[in-house]
């Protein structure tokens, strides 16, 4: 049986890191209840390690209604206090607010876009950039694409969305493809199965 080579963060993680890594970072988003997921789970990532926040993931799911932004848009101070108190989930007040008012931003973008997935498409012109590095150590924390990204969303009342959180959101959702040259994936993301 062949050893499969991935990208130098997932080699040694947990099942459910390499699992996330093998089928979900780096592939292409294009459901708006997907894009929401997963910038409000980048969000919550702040300071923290995304490995935290994966292992959070169910518990965000349940507390904040399947990732439904049109649901997380209502939420009342008394559905956040009460938020406060769920151990399932990163408990910090000012996260867990911004969940609320990125979920009413997300939907002025789809109301001025039609979807999100329109209106964040645009930063990388439609397609997704791929990039060629070889080593973990060439991977950018931030580019010119997420500097944009994030001044973008913040102009539209977005928050916790500085660059470095929104280039985490580019590599997760495919935006970029920052599998290393090495790794598995990097082809399968390039030139998925069927991709003619």
């Amino acid at each position: 049986m062949t050893m499969k080579t991935r990208c130098q963060w997932a080699e040694n993680a947990s099942q459910l890191e390499q699992d996330y890594h093998d089928h979900e970072w780096g592939h292409p988003v294009y459901d708006d209840k997907k894009w929401f997921e997963f910038v409000l789970l980048e969000g919550a990532q702040a300071g923290l390690s995304w490995s935290t926040i994966l292992h959070k993931r169910e518990g965000y799911r349940q507390a904040f209604a399947d990732f439904d932004f049109n649901q997380v848009a209502e939420f009342s101070e008394s559905d956040q206090a009460r938020l406060k108190d769920n151990p399932a989930i990163v408990r910090n007040r000012l996260k867990i607010a911004s969940a609320v008012t990125n979920a009413q931003a997300f939907i002025q973008v789809r109301k001025e876009f039609g979807c999100f997935n329109d209106y964040i498409w645009r930063f990388v012109n439609g397609k997704p950039i791929i990039n060629q590095w070889s080593m973990a150590s060439q991977v950018p924390v931030t580019t010119r694409e997420s500097d944009a990204l994030s001044q973008d969303l913040k102009k539209r009342g977005f928050k916790f969305v500085g660059s470095t959180i929104c280039y985490a959101l580019m590599q997760a959702t495919g935006l970029v493809n920052d599998h290393t040259t090495d790794c598995f994936c990097y082809k399968e993301v390039v030139n998925p199965p069927g991709d003619k």
